[in-house]
């Protein structure tokens, strides 16, 4: 947990780290979130590739929590918690991120959500660091520094106030996705929303 390609300090010590491009089924934090579809019968992606490093115990839970919804399925912007069964992680956080259908369609709301659900999770579990990949921006065509600025905005509102939760990891699976989230970190670092926190830069595998 301790590499990163930058790194946001807040008052109280908390972190949110960025890292990438790297392996979020090979995180050590508590909980990994996953960016599944509504079903959580597992898919593509992340959330395929959660399932395939994690287990069948993932999926036989997944099964279970969606037999008690109405719908049979998670609503966007929701989160539940799993076992991580084979992974490195304890527990997986299973959000499901909005279709991007060019912004009109509260989108921005509903990622949001997902960040903010999961880390409530996290913190009502007395989980104390969790890993999060780029929600969205895969199969679901969410534009990538949109998406950034949304991801790192709702962790640095949501995280400080946590009774838990204290470390938070972004994950990102590519160059330029790793790109806009520090770009986004570092942007956020110099608004008068966050002139409590602390922005630096660790270890550079590209020019920023």
């Amino acid at each position: 947990m301790s590499d990163f390609l930058a790194r946001l300090t807040f008052a109280g010590g908390k972190t949110l780290e960025l890292d990438g491009p790297a392996d979020i089924t090979k995180e050590t934090t508590e909980a990994i979130v996953n960016a599944a579809n509504s079903s959580l019968l597992g898919g593509g992606g992340v959330d395929g590739a959660i399932h395939r490093a994690g287990g069948p115990s993932i999926l036989q839970e997944c099964k279970r929590i969606v037999a008690t919804m109405k719908t049979g399925t998670l609503p966007a912007g929701r989160a539940v918690v799993t076992t991580g069964g084979r992974l490195p992680a304890k527990y997986v956080i299973h959000t499901v991120g909005p279709v991007y259908r060019g912004g009109q369609q509260h989108e921005a709301e509903t990622l949001a959500s997902c960040y903010r659900e999961s880390i409530r999770i996290a913190d009502d579990h007395g989980i104390q660091s969790l890993a999060f990949p780029s929600i969205s921006t895969g199969a679901f065509g969410y534009p990538v520094h949109e998406a950034a600025e949304i991801a790192v905005r709702s962790v640095v509102e949501t995280l400080p106030p946590c009774t838990h939760a204290k470390h938070v990891r972004f994950v990102l699976f590519d160059m330029a996705t790793s790109k806009a989230y520090v770009g986004a970190a570092e942007k956020l670092s110099q608004q008068a929303l966050a002139t409590s926190v602390i922005f630096e830069k660790g270890r550079s595998k590209f020019r920023i």
